[in-house]
């Protein structure tokens, strides 16, 4: 069972990248998803959630009006829509799941911006 971000990329401040997280082993269509990021020398932070339809998606402030969250569960997949990237969302970016009442982490994708 593992989760799978790919997508990262170097960009330049104000391009557009879409991540994705697929999932293999195990559906995770009845869980939430989750992703984090994670800057060097700083904190793993939260990035965005949706819960397992996709009707509800939370955000932190700092991407809030940038970022979009969406899953596709008959793919297994969620999908993170970065716009109007900024140098300071420059992180790697992790996709999680918690289901079974164990934690399940992606290999984190790297995202670079320069400005």
């Amino acid at each position: 069972v593992q989760l799978q971000a790919f997508g990262g990329g170097v960009v330049q401040a104000g391009d557009s990248l879409r991540l994705s997280c697929a999932a293999s082993g195990r559906t995770f269509s009845s869980h939430r998803m989750v992703w984090f990021r994670q800057a060097v020398g700083e904190e793993r932070e939260f990035v965005a959630a949706i819960n397992w339809d996709g009707s509800r998606t939370y955000y932190a402030d700092y991407v809030k009006g940038r970022f979009t969250l969406s899953r596709d569960n008959a793919k297994n997949t969620v999908n993170l829509q970065m716009n109007s990237l900024k140098p300071e969302d420059t992180a790697v970016y992790y996709c999680y799941a918690r289901a079974d009442r164990r934690d399940y982490w992606g290999q984190g994708t790297q995202v670079t911006v320069s400005s």
